[in-house]
């Protein structure tokens, strides 16, 4: 019988069962809620979570080199206390680990730090809300084994399956912040296995367990939905997936049988023999075109095999494993093209087209005969479960800088201060101004950025940064001009189209890709290829992207009014996974799809008009929309309504950003005004104050001013055409301000460095300066002529600027012609310019600088 077909869905179906509580007879199932339900993201209702964005033309046969794509250098090695059974990677913040262990205990590592910022031994959270046969087991053997412990698809939460009746799901909110969400005694006897799955666009948990039932359970209440029954023997591993948009689950028990079930009442859809006919696990490939188990038999002969889900058949059998096993061999799969598994003490490495074995890693010895593995998303570290009770993290190349980025960085909540000076800022004055001294080493490692786009930047990619070497305070500090062509790497893009302003720019989350969107309502995407002189597909100001367009050459054009579209407000906002963009130039908000360019929905046709757009870090059918009449619009996409009317400005709104460490929402306004809300639900505003604009400054009428969270998610960046300012956002105090001379011209747009390290800067006569983001202390000037060809226009100017998601030191800018670049400092220097000088810090952590108004080119913060 075919595994899984069209024809699946013939079979006679079931009135649905997503919200009611179907108990099977003589089962009880019991829920302790620890925490007010969590918002889960389902990426604007749809099931686009599951699995990573593919491009059409994308395929498996990209050009690798072994030594350089696989993780076999040995580059951490944690001391765990008990042996490591399940292990998983964040799916973003992709240096976080959660283990599982033969004693109950969870761990989180941050394996860039060489942290473990979490350690829970097993408890159970509500013993009086367990079975009475659970109550008893625990008090005859207290003894408890993580069976399998894995994150959500977005990271927002993680479950744990225990050897005892039991799965507990954590919600994770950055850092070590790791809090009690649900507890269910699931299964009689152990909960074998737990995956996430997003049937009828709603996050579920799926478990199965010694009592030989499947069951379905709501992520965010716990209610239980689907109870399956059809095995005779206890069930060891699940395996979500769809596939033509069918919901499907694959399970596998003791006795060797696979079986296949939709989300109905009507039962087993498949039913065929695993090799080995005991323990197996599936998986896909992380595209999901291909199917794979790995199973070990009772005699210790291990198989792994790739399926023909059609015919129900086995396409291939890898060959390599020892003959005798000593114990049930774990596998995994990467980058679409490796098949990795712990035997015969070491790791063995297949591609996926190939049945001999490819390679093997020892990983320096001193693994078990059976060694767990996990990749992470990326396939760049590779955890190894080793003898006493250790983990070792293998890296490859990219995976080593990745590391790098956390290294002797870690979290620590106290590090944030409780309160800070409110300084005087006199600008034209030597007044000194307090800084924030160390700022961009007090977030937590892997924390979200809360963009000037709306959208949620994750650290878990970021590159190393260089780290500033001390400076000898005897030696001249002098600052890095750059004027010619030779000094740095800067690339045109490529484009075919009408040549009209870029008003906003953006890097997609993964790096490969720039998004625009032009003041004519018209977005453009260029993507780079993986190839010889760009082998990780990245953005770089080396090789030349190309300007992608679908198929059916429809390109993805805003609705817009009968007014000029150029005296619109553009915004935009992109999802998480990349694969939305939501989008106004006046009109209507429209929803993208990124890989198809086709509009998804539009909704709320002005008056009044959109003029800013942010996703709710938690849940993304939650949207901040800022609007042309002062107000912001809390809007739910899934229901859509809208939830709340924030009133606060006078003046629209051109500023929102997201801290979901503080659980709060700033924005800001063409008033100079900024405002923070709360953003758990009631909405209100808790303050609000208005930019110190510089005496004698009279900003344009319709000036911007752009909020964008730190790293730390504490501290937000500000800016305005008269200023740049860091501000504590609980006090809402300004802690720096940077302001540039009278005479200069006024700050077009500016942005943190995905590391919060720098902060890049345009100005409206075409100079791109860079600050260190401490102290707001300018360290390079990138002038016009270094990059725009002789004799251009003075009207030419970069309008807005965009920072690489895990580039520190990559940044992109947007022209008033059109025209958008990207700028890297030459690889022989590594990063812009030289630190700034560092001034003594004062007993609070805080250190003061000069304020603005000497000369050009002396230690003065001046362009």
């Amino acid at each position: 019988m075919p595994f899984v077909t069209a024809a699946m869905l013939k079979h006679p179906r079931a009135p649905p069962t997503n919200h009611s509580v179907d108990y099977p007879s003589g089962d009880s199932d019991h829920v302790s809620k620890r925490t007010r339900p969590l918002g889960i993201s389902d990426e604007i209702n749809l099931p686009v979570n599951v699995l990573p964005v593919t491009y059409p033309g994308q395929t498996h046969a990209q050009a690798f080199n072994t030594s350089e794509d696989l993780p076999k250098t040995v580059a951490r090695t944690f001391s765990q206390g008990s042996l490591p059974i399940s292990m998983d990677f964040h799916p973003v913040q992709q240096t976080l680990l959660l283990v599982g262990t033969n004693v109950g205990d969870i761990a989180l590592w941050e394996t860039g730090s060489r942290e473990r910022l979490v350690l829970k031994n097993f408890k159970v959270w509500d013993l009086g809300a367990c079975s009475m046969p659970l109550q008893a087991a625990l008090v005859k053997d207290p003894g408890v084994v993580v069976n399998r412990i894995i994150w959500s698809p977005d990271g927002s939460l993680f479950g744990v399956a225990y050897s005892r009746h039991i799965m507990q799901i954590y919600s994770y909110h950055g850092g070590d912040d790791v809090r009690q969400h649900l507890e269910i005694d699931a299964h009689v006897g152990g909960v074998n296995d737990l995956a996430f799955s997003h049937p009828n666009k709603q996050l579920c948990v799926v478990t199965c367990g010694d009592d030989k039932t499947i069951k379905v359970w709501d992520a965010a209440t716990g209610v239980k939905q689907h109870t399956f029954e059809g095995h005779e023997a206890p069930v060891y591993s699940v395996c979500p997936h769809y596939k033509e948009s069918i919901q499907f689950i694959f399970s596998t028990a003791l006795d060797g049988k696979i079986k296949a079930w939709l989300y109905d009442n009507v039962g087993s859809r498949v039913d065929y023999d695993a090799p080995g006919h005991w323990c197996t696990t599936m998986a896909y490939s992380a595209d999901g075109s291909r199917l794979f188990s790995c199973g070990t038999s009772k005699d210790g002969e291990s198989y792994i095999v790739e399926w023909n889900e059609s015919e129900g058949a086995v396409k291939r059998t890898y060959q390599g494993f020892r003959k005798r096993s000593s114990g049930v061999v774990q596998f995994d799969t990467t980058k679409n093209r490796f098949l990795a598994a712990g035997d015969d003490f070491v790791i063995k490495i297949w591609d996926m087209d190939n049945i001999s074995l490819l390679t093997t890693i020892e990983a320096d010895g001193g693994l078990p005969a059976s060694p767990r593995v996990r990749f992470n998303k990326e396939g760049n570290l590779l955890a190894v479960s080793a003898n006493e009770n250790t983990i070792k993290i293998l890296a490859t190349t990219d995976g080593l800088r990745l590391l790098r980025t956390f290294e002797n960085r870690s979290f620590d909540a106290s590090r944030v201060p409780e309160s800070v000076v409110k300084p005087t800022i006199t600008p034209v004055s030597s007044a000194p101004v307090p800084t924030i001294a160390g700022l961009a080493d007090r977030g937590g490692p892997g924390v979200p950025i809360a963009g000037m786009n709306g959208d949620a930047r994750n650290l878990g990619d970021v590159k190393p940064r260089i780290s500033e070497e001390a400076n000898d305070k005897s030696k001249i500090w002098k600052l890095t001009e750059i004027s010619e062509a030779a000094q740095f790497r800067s690339l045109r893009l490529p484009d075919n189209l009408r040549q009209t302003k870029i008003s906003r720019l953006i890097y997609t989350n993964s790096g490969t890709a720039l998004l625009a969107l032009a003041s004519n309502a018209i977005h453009l995407l260029w993507k780079w290829q993986r190839n010889d002189r760009n082998a990780n597909g990245k953005a770089t100001a080396s090789v030349a992207p190309q300007i992608w367009q679908p198929p059916s050459g429809i390109l993805m054009t805003n609705d817009v009014t009968d007014t000029n579209p150029e005296d619109a407000v553009p915004c935009f906002a992109l999802s998480k996974n990349d694969s939305y963009v939501m989008s106004a130039s006046g009109g209507k908000i429209s929803l993208f799809n990124m890989m198809t360019f086709k509009t998804m929905t539009t909704f709320m046709p002005p008056p009044p008009a959109a003029t800013f757009l942010a996703f709710h870090p938690q849940d993304n059918n939650i949207i901040a929309i800022g609007m042309d009449d002062s107000t912001i619009q809390i809007y739910n996409v899934r229901v859509d309504e809208v939830k709340s009317k924030l009133k606060g400005h006078s003046k629209r709104v051109t500023g929102l950003a997201f801290s979901h460490v503080l659980n709060v929402l700033v924005s800001s306004g063409a008033d100079a005004q900024l405002c923070v809300w709360s953003s758990d639900g009631a909405w209100e505003k808790q303050k609000s104050r208005f930019l110190q604009v510089p005496a004698g400054r009279t900003p344009s009428a319709l000036s911007d001013t752009r909020v964008q969270f730190h790293q730390d998610q504490i501290h937000f960046l500000a800016v305005h055409e008269t200023q740049l300012a860091i501000y504590e956002t609980t006090k809402l105090e300004c802690v720096k301000q940077w302001v540039p001379r009278e005479s200069s011209a006024p700050i077009s747009h500016a942005r943190l460095s995905c590391d919060s390290q720098l902060v890049y800067a345009s100005f409206l006569d075409a100079a791109v300066c860079i600050f260190s983001a401490a102290n707001l202390r300018l360290r390079c000037r990138i002038n016009p002529a270094a990059y725009l060809p002789p004799n251009v226009s003075s009207t030419i100017h970069p309008l807005v600027i965009a920072a690489h998601p895990s580039e520190p030191n990559q940044l992109a800018v947007g022209l008033t012609d059109g025209g958008v670049y990207v700028f890297e400092p030459l690889e022989s220097e590594g990063k812009w310019g030289v630190p700034p000088p560092v001034e003594n810090g004062s007993a609070s952590g805080m250190s003061t600088t000069p304020a603005v108004g000497g000369p050009s080119g002396t230690d003065q913060p001046q362009r």
